[in-house]
């Protein structure tokens, strides 16, 4: 599994920084970061987690 993240939908409203501090930061930009972009274990939870509540949907989880 592999999340990824479209910046072009990304407002940086940090709710998945809020859940998932350990995978995602937010940049000077205003735009979500991957510090991880294959959780797995307890991350994966907390991934599918931040990507349900993004507000814009910019969070998604592909097959690798």
């Amino acid at each position: 599994m592999k999340l990824v993240v479209d910046l072009d939908l990304c407002e940086g409203n940090a709710r998945c920084v809020r859940l998932a501090p350990s995978i995602f930061e937010v940049g000077d930009d205003d735009k979500v970061r991957l510090l991880i972009t294959q959780p797995d274990g307890a991350l994966r939870e907390k991934a599918e987690a931040a990507v349900a509540v993004c507000p814009r949907q910019a969070l998604s989880l592909a097959d690798d």
